[in-house]
């Protein structure tokens, strides 16, 4: 469905048909025809909460996702795509005589975790959202940084089991330490300074450099709200060890850094107060703690069986006859909507090669952006095979509808 006014991909009364439709797949239909055809409506249901959330409309998308009890089956969506990935997709790629007309349905598979973690995202940023998902939250603790966020902003709100296993089963104050110091976001190569912005590498210069980042900014909301916390605070059980990898982050506490997230300032004041304390006698308790289910429920029902799902999965899924080929080209051409997609972008388009403002798109797949014609020479090399990936469905979609008349 395309866009109406640049901003419309479902109306109210569609999103709710549409969130009232899901349904949970067992693993080994990930791929197939009504899978897919999921896929596509959780593809607009994302795009349509975007656009709403950008806009600040009415975010009819979550309530409805509250109302239909729908969040616990995008949780279980999102951790079953992950566990095929890891599991199946591996035995995929080990097969020897396969050799697909095309690898989109495979990547569609792929680009399905981060189209369920994107709606996850946007709407899980209201603490209502994480209290209608109760008990399966625990299995997002240690998936993403991002929905982490949102996690520990809205503890409060959640089982009591939340909390105990953000602090002291998996430590995550300590393990957030490790990710400032040591940031996967940033690297330098050749003497240059690149951080990952928006989903690419961009390289960037000094000033820039001091920049955060959103990941950045989340990783640092995130360490705010679990050490400053009261009842974080009564829960996390601070000995020596870990009070000195805490105090590590008063050397990243900087001008420039307290400049953009002035709130930090208190943590600083923490922490300095901290250096001068000793870290109270262990607490002797019993502790009854929750466990994620979720994961583990997909994993054991399907143990032994990735082979042979596998197997079922590239005989009957991916690697479809011409004919589905073509009926997926136009769905997908249908989903994904140039005229939508350009909607969803809160600012212009980055260059695919230097990271700048760019204003030409690639005539021929519509779908990487460039400042000029050097940058998309340059980069050619790159994006030759996904341009020709996507080239292919639309060229496929075109003779299709000729075809018909």
């Amino acid at each position: 469905m395309s866009a109406e006014g640049g901003g419309q991909v479902l109306l109210p009364v569609e999103a709710e048909a549409a969130v009232e439709s899901l349904k949970q797949f067992p693993l080994k239909e990930i791929g197939g025809p009504k899978w897919s055809v999921q896929h596509e409506v959780l593809e607009k249901l994302n795009m349509q909460a975007i656009l709403n959330a950008s806009a600040q409309e009415d975010e009819f998308v979550k309530d409805y996702l509250i109302t239909c009890d729908k969040l616990s089956l995008l949780i279980y969506d999102l951790l079953a795509t992950e566990v095929w990935k890891e599991k199946v997709f591996s035995e995929i790629l080990d097969t020897e005589d396969f050799d697909p007309k095309t690898t989109f349905p495979l990547y569609m598979v792929l680009y399905h975790e981060a189209t369920v973690i994107n709606l996850l995202e946007t709407t899980m940023f209201y603490r209502e959202v994480c209290e209608a998902a109760e008990d399966c939250v625990l299995d997002l603790v240690d998936y993403s940084v991002s929905l982490l966020r949102y996690i520990v902003d809205h503890l409060e709100g959640l089982p009591l089991s939340v909390m105990t296993r953000l602090l002291n089963t998996h430590d995550i104050p300590q393990l957030l330490v490790q990710l400032i110091g040591t940031p996967p976001w940033s690297h330098r190569k050749d003497g240059k300074q690149y951080k990952y912005i928006d989903g690419k590498w961009v390289q960037v210069d000094f000033a820039d450099s001091l920049k955060l980042t959103k990941i950045e900014g989340q990783v640092w909301l995130s360490i705010f709200q679990l050490l400053m916390s009261t009842a974080c605070q009564q829960k996390y059980e601070l000995d020596t060890y870990r009070k000195n990898t805490i105090l590590k982050l008063r050397s990243f506490l900087t001008e420039p850094m307290l400049d953009q997230i002035p709130m930090l300032g208190e943590l600083q004041r923490y922490l300095e107060h901290l250096s001068m304390m000793d870290p109270p006698a262990p607490r002797r308790e019993v502790i009854l703690e929750q466990v994620p289910e979720v994961r583990d429920y997909i994993l054991h029902s399907n143990e032994g069986k990735w082979k042979k799902i596998a197997k079922k999965q590239i005989k009957s899924f991916f690697d479809p006859s011409t004919s589905d080929l073509k009926m997926q080209a136009k769905r997908w051409a249908d989903t994904y909507n140039f005229d939508v997609m350009e909607g969803l972008l809160s600012e212009p388009p980055k260059c695919a090669k230097c990271g700048e403002d760019a204003s030409k798109r690639c005539s021929r797949c519509q779908n990487e952006w460039y400042c000029g014609r050097e940058c998309q020479v340059t980069h050619w090399q790159k994006h030759k095979q996904a341009c020709d990936l996507m080239f292919d469905s639309l060229k496929k979609l075109k003779e299709h509808e000729q075809a018909k008349g």
